[in-house]
């Protein structure tokens, strides 16, 4: 059974060339940019000749399901361009396709975070499902946060061996992600019509942090650990703050432009 290895990626090329070179051994390399300014798809085309753009950005979602339709092969192996295949999981997909058993594939991964790897705070194992038959299943249309769907019902079975993450490049870099994934949140949300509230942000805050740091054993991880249980609790406040802005804040007086 012939695998494609598949990437959206937007200004990678810090990462994509490390990244790449754990894939070589797939059948396939699919990479569908999103407008990367840098070396990015330069980087991809040393790699592989099937280089795609789509930048309009609609969200995660359909931005890995234009990728799925691109590919030819029949499985799919969903990696971003921070991530890293071990040896011990190449292994383990490959014997996989040897089965040639329809089901989806989970795989553990494991993050590096502010200078060491992160093996407790419920970042580990971390299952992700990232192998499955092309056209058995595929990826929502989420604008974050998108999760593979199932529609046939296929088992979904674990694979052993870690796929590496290589999370945050620094504070500055999780601040970034986290508002923009606090700013895809509030917007869904929205959307659907929902409310937030303040107090819900400082009651689901609060609740993350004691469940990172103390319930999923965040202090075995030492200070990164306490540091990542209070990130995240900011991180889930100002989703719930994002959404009381949208929502029930007024513009200035005399300002009739669409704020959001």
């Amino acid at each position: 059974m012939s695998l494609a290895a598949v990437l959206i990626v937007k200004n990678e090329a810090e990462h994509l060339a490390a990244c790449l070179d754990t894939l070589t051994w797939a059948d396939e390399i699919v990479v569908l940019d999103a407008g990367s300014q840098d070396a990015t798809r330069e980087i991809a085309a040393r790699y592989t000749g099937k280089v795609a753009v789509a930048a309009d950005w609609q969200g995660f979602g359909i931005q890995r399901r234009r990728a799925e339709a691109l590919v030819e092969s029949d499985w799919i192996l969903m990696v971003d361009a921070d991530e890293r295949v071990t040896p011990e999981l190449r292994r383990s997909i490959q014997a996989t396709l040897a089965e040639e058993t329809p089901a989806i594939y989970t795989l553990a991964r494991l993050s590096w975070c502010f200078g060491d790897f992160i093996r407790h705070s419920g970042w580990y194992p971390d299952r992700v499902a990232r192998l499955y038959p092309r056209g058995r299943a595929g990826y929502n249309q989420a604008l974050v946060h998108e999760k593979l769907e199932n529609p046939e019902g296929l088992p979904v079975r674990p694979l052993s061996g870690d796929l590496l993450h290589f999370t945050y490049r620094d504070l500055r870099h999780y601040l970034e992600k986290s508002a923009h994934y606090a700013q895809a949140w509030a917007e869904q949300r929205a959307a659907r019509g929902k409310r937030g509230s303040l107090g819900a942000g400082v009651v689901h805050g609060i609740g993350c942090f004691l469940r990172m740091y103390l319930l999923k054993a965040g202090f075995l991880d030492g200070r990164q650990g306490l540091l990542l249980a209070l990130l995240s609790a900011h991180s889930t406040f100002a989703k719930y703050a994002d959404l009381w802005i949208r929502t029930r804040t007024n513009p200035p007086p005399g300002d009739t432009s669409d704020r959001h």
